[in-house]
């Protein structure tokens, strides 16, 4: 079977920082560059960043540049988002999905990627 599986959330104050996991099973992830999104409740579904099958090339949503980092361990095939200096308009559900084909200025577009993850909660309080 096809799937990602997140983990990393949780709950987390104002300045605090949380790392993500994006683990691909029943597949090479490497074969696939990568996107992190998320959703907040009542609002659409948005990229947040994304990584190519090389993971030599990232881009990032301008709200979170500067402060996410995204990388990936093909040996483990898995693709993490280190999430630093976190504020709570972060606050949201995060999913990763793959894409068999990079193009930079559509990496972070939701339509490009399929086989969904289920998504962790990530929540910025204090």
């Amino acid at each position: 079977q096809l799937q990602f599986v997140e983990s990393g959330g949780g709950l987390v104050q104002p300045g605090g920082s949380l790392r993500l996991s994006c683990v691909a099973s029943g597949f090479r992830s490497d074969y696939y560059a990568i996107g992190w999104f998320r959703q907040a409740p009542g609002k659409e579904r948005e990229g947040v960043s994304c990584i190519s099958q090389s993971g030599g090339i990232t881009n990032y949503a301008d709200p979170v540049k500067g402060r996410f980092t995204i990388s990936r361990d093909s040996a483990k095939n898995t693709v993490y988002l280190q999430m630093d200096s976190l504020k709570p308009e972060d606050t949201a559900v995060y999913y990763c999905a793959r894409t068999p084909r990079w193009v930079f200025r559509l990496c972070l577009a939701v339509d490009e990627y399929d086989s969904w993850g289920q998504g962790t909660q990530v929540t910025v309080s204090s």
